[in-house]
């Protein structure tokens, strides 16, 4: 999966600023099916699918990671220096 870094500090977005703006750099760059397999939420420590990283304690791979890998994930989107992490179809 190809993991585009944004460096968005200085713009100070929430999750929701930061998911409009990943979905949209998302279809620029995949098309306009593009789908939100996962994401995590860092501050938050939320993720999605909720309980994916359960499994994952003591792994090195992070479970939205996993599942966005397992499902043909193309792109990640990593805003902030994982503060936010979407991952596309």
């Amino acid at each position: 999966m190809k993991t585009l870094y944004v460096d968005a500090e200085a713009l100070e977005l929430d999750f929701n600023a930061s998911l409009a703006l990943a979905q949209d750099m998302a279809r620029h760059l995949l098309g306009e099916d593009t789908m939100l397999l996962s994401w995590y939420d860092r501050e938050r420590d939320y993720e999605s699918p909720a309980g994916v990283s359960e499994c994952h304690e003591n792994c090195p791979t992070k479970g939205y990671w996993d599942y966005a890998e397992n499902r043909g994930a193309r792109l990640a989107i990593d805003i902030g220096r994982g503060r936010y992490v979407f991952c596309f179809l």
